[in-house]
């Protein structure tokens, strides 16, 4: 294959790419108004102006549009923390950033989160986007980590947690408080900021 073939191939490749993604992207947001469920690629058609023919043509089905969108948003997410792990000077600033951030996300991006709680309910029972959802808890997995191990590098300390509690730990206070914010409790903003908060003080 020559040099401008196979550049003109890459550039098929890439423009396919992008617009898979931009057509995730759109999806994402009819998908977690109305949820799993209730969405069908008629509705995201529906709702986006873009042709079921078109869907067609950029993902084999809904599992696998779903799959894309939400590993395009959570692996954004999973990246959330970076700056603070880069620019926290102390264990304290690290606390209350990280708290501020948490409770940012649960606030501006609540039924996201409930999409991807609700989709990760469903890989136990459908196998179409199973390891996407795998795949993602990883990588939320290594960023609480990340998390807990920065705030004890600077609190001098090792974490007296190990990576699966404390992912499981956070998860779990995170859901807890999204659940409380959805039922329509706005404390839960301040709730999840000062718990989340307390728990990584206490993970070193």
């Amino acid at each position: 294959m020559g040099t401008a073939t196979q550049r003109r191939t890459r550039a098929s490749v890439d423009k396919f790419a992008a617009r898979r993604q931009a057509l995730a992207e759109s999806a994402l947001v009819v998908i977690a108004e109305q949820g799993f469920a209730n969405t069908g690629l008629r509705d995201i058609s529906a709702r986006t102006d873009v042709s079921t023919g078109i869907l067609h043509y950029y993902f084999e089905s809904k599992d696998d549009l779903i799959a894309q969108a939400i590993w395009q948003y959570k692996s954004e997410c999973a990246r959330r923390y970076d700056p603070i792990l880069e620019t926290a000077t102390s264990a304290d600033e690290m606390i209350a950033r990280f708290g501020v951030e948490i409770s940012a996300t649960l606030r501006d991006e609540a039924e996201l989160h409930r999409l991807w709680y609700d989709l990760r309910n469903q890989a136990m029972f459908e196998g179409g986007f199973r390891e996407t959802i795998l795949a993602i808890d990883e990588l939320l997995t290594d960023m609480v980590w990340a998390v807990v191990e920065r705030h004890a590098e600077l609190r001098g300390t090792a974490p007296t947690i190990d990576r699966a509690t404390a992912y499981a730990l956070f998860d779990g206070l995170f859901l807890n408080c999204l659940i409380a914010y959805l039922r329509g409790d706005v404390d839960a903003i301040d709730a999840i900021r000062v718990r989340a908060g307390n728990l990584l003080a206490a993970s070193a």
